[in-house]
C-alpha cells in the first residue's frame, strides 16, 4: 500500500468518524434530555459497533465468527441508511432547534420536540423504505427491433440484475424472484450480473442455488458477472456453481438462440481490476457473430451505449446503478451513466437499465424500487433494402 493510498484511507477514516461522532452527539444530546443520560460507555460502545458493523461482518462472514458476523453484518447495513438520513436530517434539525431556543421556548420544544420529529421521521423511512426493498414489482417495457429472427415473431424476456445473494439477501427474497418470473411467463431469462453480493460462501452454504435452480424459461436462462462477483474474486468457482444449475454464465460470449437471436455477454468492466484478464471491446465481440440477427447484449454497467450502438446491438441490458437506492442518490446516478434506469434509444439501439431485484447496504429502496423486467419484444423484417 503506497503512501498516497494510506493518506486517502487515513483521510477518508477520519472525515467518517468525525460525522459518526457528530451523529452520535446528537443522539446523546435527545436522549439525555427525554429520558436521562444513558451509560456512556455502553453508549458509544454500541455507536462504534453500528457504525463499523458492516465491515466488520464482511471480514468476518468466512470465518469462526461467523455466527457473531452476520447479525453484525445487518445490523450494520441498516446503520448505512441510518447514516446517511441523519446526515441530512440533522443539520437542519440543528437550525430549526437554535432558532425555536432564540426565540424563547423551552428545552422541551427546542430539543424534545425537534428531536422526536426527526427519530419519527427517521423510523418512517425505514419502514417505508424496507417495504420497497423487500416487496418487488414487475416493471413493463416494449420494443421493436426492425429485423427477422427466423420464425419467431415475439419474444418475452424477464431480467432481473443485481439481486446481491448473502448474508442479507437470501432463499426467501429468490422465491419472490421466481414468483415474478412466473407472472411474467417468459421465453427466456436473463441476469445481467451481481448476482452475489461479494462472497461465494453464503450462496453455496445456505442452498441459494437449488433455489435460483427454479427459474425456468423455453430458451434457458444466460448470466454475466457484475463487479461485485470480481470483488468476491471467487470468479471461476461462481460460474462453476452457476452452470451446475443449468445457468451458463457468458464471459464474451455469444449464444444463438434457436437460430433466431443472438444473446452476447460481456464481462464486467471491473474485470480489469480484480486479476479479471479484462474483457474485448463490443466491437471485438460482434465480430464474428451473424449481423442480420437480433442482437440481445448482457452488459451490467450502463457505460457503454455509444460503443454498443457503433456495434449495431439492438438490445442492450444493463443494471448497477440501483436507480441511486436512496434518494436523493439519484442525482449522482444520473451524471454518472447516460442512462440510469428505464429505457432509452440510441438510433437502432433500445437500452434498458434495471433498479434491481436486490441491493447492496441497507435493506431499504427510498425514490426506487426492488423490480423484475419484463421485455416484450417484436421483430418486424423489414426486407434487405429497408435496413
Amino acid at each position: 500500500m503506497n503512501s498516497r493510498t494510506v493518506a486517502a484511507l487515513t483521510g477518508f477514516l477520519l472525515l467518517y468518524g468525525a460525522l459518526v461522532a457528530y451523529i452520535g452527539w446528537n443522539g446523546w444530546i435527545y436522549l439525555s434530555s427525554v429520558v436521562g443520560s444513558p451509560p456512556a460507555i455502553i453508549y458509544w460502545v454500541l455507536i462504534g459497533l453500528l457504525s463499523l458493523g458492516y465491515v466488520l461482518g464482511r471480514m468476518g462472514e468466512s470465518t469462526a465468527l461467523r455466527p457473531l458476523a452476520e447479525p453484525l453484518k445487518i445490523t450494520g447495513s441498516y446503520w448505512i441508511g441510518l447514516f446517511q438520513y441523519s446526515l441530512l436530517l440533522l443539520p437542519v434539525a440543528g437550525i430549526v432547534g437554535l432558532s425555536l431556543k432564540l426565540a424563547g421556548l423551552p428545552q422541551s420544544v427546542y430539543i424534545n420536540g425537534v428531536g422526536s420529529a426527526v427519530a419519527i421521521l427517521l423510523l418512517v423511512l425505514l419502514v417505508v423504505g424496507t417495504r420497497n426493498a423487500w416487496s418487488p414489482v414487475i416493471r413493463r417495457y416494449a420494443v421493436t427491433i426492425p429485423k427477422s429472427a427466423g420464425s419467431r415473431k415475439t419474444l418475452t424476456i424477464a431480467m432481473a440484475s443485481d439481486l446481491h445473494l448473502g448474508i442479507v439477501i437470501g432463499k426467501r427474497h429468490i422465491a419472490r424472484l421466481v414468483n415474478k418470473v412466473n407472472e411474467i411467463k417468459p421465453d427466456i431469462i436473463l441476469l445481467p450480473g451481481d448476482i452475489l453480493d461479494d462472497d461465494l460462501a453464503p450462496f453455496l452454504r445456505k442452498g441459494m442455488a437449488s433455489a435460483l435452480e427454479q427459474l425456468k424459461a423455453p430458451l434457458g436462462v444466460y448470466a454475466v458477472t457484475g463487479n461485485h462477483e470480481y470483488i468476491g474474486g471467487k470468479v471461476p468457482q461462481y460460474i462453476q456453481a452457476m452452470r451446475e444449475i443449468g445457468i451458463p454464465v457468458l464471459m464474451d460470449e455469444a449464444v444463438v438462440i434457436e437460430n433466431s437471436f443472438v444473446v452476447l455477454g460481456r464481462k464486467d468492466k471491473a474485470s480489469a481490476g480484480f486479476k479479471g484478464g479484462g474483457r474485448k471491446s463490443v466491437a471485438e465481440l460482434v465480430e464474428t457473430l451473424p449481423r442480420e440477427l437480433p442482437i440481445i447484449m448482457l452488459d451490467h454497467q450502463p457505460s457503454d451505449l455509444n460503443a454498443a450502438q457503433a456495434a449495431g446491438i439492438d438490445l442492450s441490458l444493463s443494471g448497477h446503478t440501483h436507480r441511486g437506492q436512496m434518494a436523493p442518490n439519484h442525482w449522482i446516478t444520473k451524471r454518472m451513466f447516460e442512462l440510469d434506469w428505464g429505457y432509452k434509444q440510441k438510433g437502432s439501439l433500445h437500452a434498458i437499465v434495471s433498479s434491481g431485484f436486490g441491493f447492496w447496504g441497507p435493506p431499504m429502496r427510498l425514490g426506487s424500487r426492488s423490480e423484475v423486467v419484463e421485455i416484450k419484444v417484436t421483430f418486424e423484417n423489414l426486407g434487405r433494402g429497408q435496413l
